[in-house]
């Protein structure tokens, strides 16, 4: 069986205990697994047969499949037409709305949910920014358990709420920020005996590594340069440098991606502690930014996601919520993809960089784009032009043509 393993004082514990942070020195916790125990699950046949999906990379999970909708196996674009506007030779979009609920978050409850199951547990819950609550509430409907979220009151986009609602999950609006939720749902699951599902969970993390397994073998097996995603919490840069130094110390690949954390100018504690070559963030108490997906001021994962950008030789960059906008109107208008603002950050993080003489055009380079355009139609309202209203007749018509 897998063990949790503290990041801080390297004490281990069993998976089986219920446990989020280190009970010795309050460090993060990840899934650590044997040589031995890969080896026993891994089935390089399977791995490499084409037919992507959470699961198939079951050797570097911790526990069995139990409930799943389908998850993973979203597309990876090419984007010449972006990559021109950005001002790279070659750029792909990794694109997570794809999945179920239309966040990169059902990986993560694929595996969380599952594990609670395995475990007994007939309550998961989480505070959230919206597509957690979303993930959580449909795959604890599949599962036939109950789901509890805490919302922060007026900041969460009400595509993510209606999907929460819809599936059955009690809902609970607290009237302070996504910071003060996370403590009070984290106390709330103690009290409880709730599975809480936020990505303070190793487990949680250990599905998210699976976009970046999915991203190298959609690349023919060959690793970017660089891999760009949007900032929050910071589990997803967490859990794909994590999946990947497990690859590369199983001889799958050979190199790491330079991995690169993109913030909101209103949302950048990550971002001044790369800058600062600081190893602790420093929380920011009211964050603000249009990206709510990533309207975070104490970025939990955040001693994992130092590491992810220290260890790669990566960075993080800030972008405004215009070059934001700016970055999702090219991803819709010149390739395609919609996506809700904080997914295009990872773009706009790059094209700053590029701009800047940080990132060379000739590296290959991989977006995460996190969530689905409709995740946030309240912002595409804003930030668009608003049908133009006309007499019903042909001439009209023809005359705003």
């Amino acid at each position: 069986m897998p063990s949790l393993r503290c990041i801080e004082c390297d004490s281990t514990f069993s998976d089986q205990e219920i446990l989020y942070v280190c009970p010795s020195c309050d460090g993060l916790l990840e899934v650590a697994y044997t040589a031995g125990e890969v080896e026993e699950r891994l089935d390089i046949d399977e791995m490499k047969s084409g037919v992507l999906g959470v699961w198939k990379y079951r050797a570097f999970l911790p526990c069995d499949e139990r409930v799943s909708i389908a998850e993973g196996g979203t597309p990876l674009y090419k984007t010449d037409r972006l990559a021109d506007w950005v001002g790279v030779d070659e750029l792909y979009i990794k694109n997570e709305g794809g999945n179920p609920t239309g966040s990169f978050k059902d990986r993560g409850m694929t595996v969380g949910v599952s594990k609670a199951l395995e475990m007994g547990l007939s309550r998961v819950g989480c505070a959230s920014t919206g597509n957690t609550s979303a993930a959580l509430s449909i795959y604890g409907a599949k599962a036939g358990i109950d789901a509890i979220v805490l919302l922060p009151a007026g900041k969460v986009a009400m595509g993510k709420v209606a999907q929460a609602l819809m599936h059955g999950a009690n809902v609970i609006s607290i009237k302070d920020n996504f910071d003060r939720a996370l403590e009070l749902v984290r106390q709330a699951c103690n009290e409880k005996d709730i599975y809480l599902l936020n990505s303070v969970n190793p487990v949680r993390l250990e599905g998210q590594k699976t976009i970046g397994y999915e991203a190298v073998e959609q690349l023919g097996w060959e690793v970017p340069d660089r891999m760009f995603l949007p900032v929050g919490n910071a589990g997803n840069i967490s859990a794909i440098h994590k999946g990947l130094r497990e690859w590369r110390q199983h001889g799958i690949i050979e190199e790491l991606p330079k991995m690169c954390g993109i913030q909101s100018e209103g949302s950048k504690p990550f971002v001044k502690a790369i800058k600062n070559n600081q190893k602790k963030i420093t929380p920011e108490g009211e964050p603000e930014t249009l990206a709510t997906a990533i309207r975070i001021g104490n970025p939990v994962n955040g001693p994992k996601a130092l590491n992810a950008v220290y260890d790669t030789g990566g960075t993080a960059e800030s972008v405004s919520d215009q070059e934001i906008v700016e970055a999702q109107k090219k991803l819709a208008r010149l390739e395609g993809i919609g996506v809700e603002p904080a997914s295009a950050s990872s773009v706009a993080g790059l094209k700053k960089l590029v701009d800047n003489g940080e990132v060379e055009p000739d590296e290959k380079i991989v977006c995460v784009t996190t969530g689905h355009l409709l995740k946030d139609s309240e912002e595409i309202i804003e930030v668009c032009k608003p049908p133009k209203e006309v007499e019903a007749n042909l001439q009209t018509v023809l005359n705003h043509i």
